[in-house]
């Protein structure tokens, strides 16, 4: 299967039983959170793609819209 991937607050035994990597976070208000756990994801999103030799400035089959009114 496929490797599962959390970012979790410190201190928080019960998400390394169920996930093979934890991105462990410092402690932060709950609506502040998804703002925090971006950057993690963000940054590994981008060492994978680096891993991967894909061009991290120039993804593929990214359409661009542009609207006229």
């Amino acid at each position: 299967g496929a490797y599962i991937i959390a970012v979790a607050e410190e201190h928080d035994p019960d998400v390394e039983r169920y996930a093979d990597v934890v991105f462990w976070r410092p402690a932060c208000p709950t609506l502040m959170s998804p703002l925090v756990d971006v950057v993690p994801l963000q940054l590994f999103a981008m060492d994978m793609a680096k891993l991967k030799n894909y061009d991290v400035d120039k993804p593929r089959n990214l359409a661009k819209s542009v609207t006229v009114e």
